[in-house]
């Protein structure tokens, strides 16, 4: 599972690293990145909640 953050749609919410920390950070003065690629087994529900609760639906898992 791999999960991509489109830099430019995202709004900075914090709400992917709140959800997933294993695998998103959001650094200062930045868009949200993907920090773990592959998605880790066990953080693999927790990468698709943040994913699925984007509120600009930002984030794509595949």
């Amino acid at each position: 599972m791999h999960a991509l953050v489109h830099r430019e749609t995202c709004i900075r919410c914090g709400l992917c690293p709140t959800l997933c920390p294993e695998v998103f950070d959001l650094p200062d003065g930045e868009s949200a990145q993907v920090i773990a690629d592959p998605v880790p087994e066990d953080c693999r529900a927790a990468a698709q909640e943040a994913a699925d609760s984007c509120p600009v639906a930002a984030i794509h898992i595949s």
